[in-house]
């Protein structure tokens, strides 16, 4: 049988996603990909990989996984979920070298919404238009489109790892999400009435339980409309916010709709949309006006980011790897090559 990861308990729902399918919004096929791009990005860097390539996006709570191949390396990344490798304590951050068997446990949510499991080399799946990343909508990506269950195996497309050695990251350079999710008025704005427009930038708004990676349902207070709610269809980017006729926010995402015939009174910036994926049924949230400009110069600062925390990283604690039993010799192999910074 062919190297793999086991699937053992994906949680409540875990699905394989990359950075999405692009150029098929005109046959009505939305770009899917992970809800939070940078910690996706962080966890394949962290394991040697390119950037956006394809890793497991689980929700909330709960995971288990096994290796299924001589050696594989791993990563986890996003919201502050505990991990432990063999029921040992994981230290966050860092990549781990597993032998055959060993068991990768991912707990409840401490904080945060979603958490990316990569693997050294990827997984060795068939893309679809472009793109592995499943659209359970759409029956796309992914293995056979569908989330992962108990029993699934992952093939692996690298058996073995580079002798680069196991990787952490400064926990200080991790992008903080906190803070209002930064906006561009319209583009239909103009369907709003004045107080509508007052009242969507100034209240706090609460992520309902009726959200999933089609779109965020927002509870609080109403947006009056200037007239009638209803538009001729148009696109809908990611972070489109569409108001319907009972006046409350849908901020559309990662699997929306890709035309829709309500008026969007704003959308969300790029570089804030991975915030917005970490955010959970029950956690508020407000939204502040910015320039095209400020949102180009975000977008240039993110990328920035990210090419610092590439080259940040550093060899992980030898001693912690052995204590959570990743293989000896790859730890002294990076040992060797460089004095390791203990993640703190």
């Amino acid at each position: 049988m062919s190297d793999s990861l086991i699937v053992h308990n994906p949680g409540i729902f875990a699905t394989l996603q990359d950075m999405g399918r692009w150029g098929y919004l005109r046959y009505g096929v939305s770009n899917s990909g992970a809800m939070d791009r940078v910690s996706l990005q962080i966890a394949n860097l962290l394991v040697g990989n390119d950037p956006g390539e394809a890793a497991v996006e689980f929700t909330v709570v709960w995971g288990t996984y096994e290796v299924a191949a001589e050696t594989c390396r791993v990563a986890v990344v996003g919201g502050h979920f505990p991990v432990t490798i063999d029921g040992e304590p994981a230290p966050p951050f860092t990549s781990f070298t597993l032998r055959r068997g060993t068991r990768i446990t991912i707990g409840r949510a401490i904080s945060g919404m979603r958490g990316y499991l990569s693997v050294a080399g990827g997984f060795d799946l068939c893309p679809t238009l472009g793109s592995v990343s499943t659209h359970v909508r759409f029956g796309q990506g992914g293995l056979d489109g569908n989330p992962l269950k108990p029993g699934s195996r992952i093939p692996l497309r690298n058996a073995g790892v580079s002798p680069n050695g196991d990787r952490c990251m400064d926990p200080a350079l991790m992008l903080s999400v906190a803070g209002p999710l930064r906006i561009i008025m319209g583009p239909q704005d103009d369907h709003f009435s004045e107080t509508g427009k007052k009242t969507f930038l100034s209240a706090e708004y609460l992520v309902s339980h009726q959200s999933d990676r089609m779109g965020y349902r927002l509870l609080g207070p109403e947006i009056e409309h200037a007239g009638d709610f209803n538009i001729v269809s148009d696109g809908i980017a990611a972070g489109s916010i569409q108001v319907p006729g009972n006046r409350l926010p849908i901020v559309l995402l990662a699997d929306r709709q890709t035309t829709g015939g309500y008026p969007k009174i704003a959308t969300v910036i790029s570089v804030d949309l991975h915030r917005l994926g970490q955010k959970a049924p029950g956690d508020t949230l407000r939204f502040q006006a910015v320039s095209v400009e400020e949102a180009e110069n975000e977008y240039l600062r993110l990328v920035d980011h990210l090419s610092r925390i590439a080259a940040s990283l550093e060899p992980a604690d030898p001693q912690t790897l052995l204590t959570i039993g990743c293989l000896p010799e790859i730890s002294s192999t990076a040992s060797a090559e460089r004095r390791p910074r203990k993640p703190v």
